[in-house]
């Protein structure tokens, strides 16, 4: 699920977290795991912040937890753009996707070893769901930055991290990088078992 160039050396002034690793595309079935919904359920998270009609962006979607419930809520007008590194983890989203009767709503990407592949999405992006996947990223600086680049103005990011995983000073040094990349906080929801802050880009 990294996204990004794995083969560099992260920079400890712009990376923020450590923990970069490869998730493998077939534990991906884990974290869609039904039983995540009594803890993590994608209706409840998502309400607040999708509507019919957007454009969202997707980095390290999984298999589709949430992936799914946002090609719902956007509805036939809107889209979903799911971002991975893994060729085997996008297929596999895009048949999950599909058995929903929900292809229609979703373009995949593979990542390419540069960059995020955000590539002709420019002040696009309605609302960017960065879900459990930002302590993966070797370079965050610049992981932002191409984010915030997508949104529209005015745009969300919700950035959620396992708390279990990332501590309160990792997560204080990605929101500030956050920060740097021209997002200003908007909120702090109350995700159980995650460390939160919704993002919005200026106007």
């Amino acid at each position: 699920m990294i996204l990004m160039n794995t083969e560099s050396t992260p920079n400890p002034q712009t990376s923020g977290s450590h923990h970069h690793h490869v998730f493998p595309w077939w534990a991906g079935y884990l974290l869609a795991n039904p039983l995540r919904r009594l803890w993590h359920d994608p209706a409840t998270i998502l309400a607040p912040l999708v509507r019919e009609g957007m454009t969202v962006l997707e980095p390290g979607p999984g298999l589709g937890f949430f992936t799914i419930e946002l090609a719902r809520r956007v509805g036939a007008g809107g889209r979903v753009i799911a971002l991975d590194v893994q060729p085997q983890m996008l297929a596999g989203l895009q048949r999950r996707v599909a058995k929903a009767g929900l292809a229609d709503r979703l373009e995949t990407r593979q990542v390419p070893t540069s960059g995020l592949g955000v590539e002709g999405l420019a002040g696009s992006v309605d609302f960017a769901l960065v879900f459990a996947m930002a302590h993966e990223v070797p370079d965050q600086a610049r992981f932002f930055r191409e984010v915030a680049a997508s949104l529209k103005a005015g745009g969300k990011i919700l950035l959620a991290e396992p708390a279990g995983r990332v501590t309160a000073d990792e997560f204080a040094a990605t929101r500030r990088l956050a920060g740097d990349a021209g997002l200003e906080v908007a909120g702090r929801p109350d995700i159980r078992r995650s460390r939160t802050t919704l993002f919005a880009k200026g106007r």
